[in-house]
């Protein structure tokens, strides 16, 4: 696998929240600070276009989702992040990898399928060996 370089922030989301971590180690060792706890509460705005079956659940993990894109986005082009990974359970990545604008995809080193966002930190790093 690529090495990871230092100020990489890594995403570990799902629906209902996601945990932002800065590799604060270098590219020979991951070393990952937790820098912030993101969860529905914080997401504003609407998910976007949802099938009328959708559950209050489902309607909240899209909102979720669209929000985190957003706040990527925005990073992306703040340039405050110079490389990016996401790992996602692959229903929310599914939900993200779309709205990603392109400046957020060129800064995206690597995905990750995996449902982690309760893992301990320890799991998350040995997932990016």
């Amino acid at each position: 696998m690529d090495n990871i370089p230092t100020g990489t922030w890594i995403v570990v989301a799902d629906g209902a929240g996601a945990r932002v971590f800065t590799n604060i180690g270098d590219e020979k060792k991951l070393t990952l600070r937790q820098d912030d706890l993101l969860s529905q509460d914080d997401a504003d705005g609407g998910p976007g276009k949802v099938p009328k079956e959708q559950s209050d659940a489902d309607l909240g993990e899209a909102a979720f989702s669209h929000q985190l894109a957003h706040r990527l986005n925005a990073a992306a082009l703040k340039n405050q992040f110079a490389h990016l990974v996401l790992i996602a359970d692959p229903q929310s990545l599914g939900r993200i990898r779309p709205l990603l604008h392109k400046e957020t995809q060129s800064r995206l080193l690597r995905e990750l399928g995996k449902t982690m966002t309760n893992a301990p930190l320890e799991d998350i790093q040995r997932s990016l060996a």
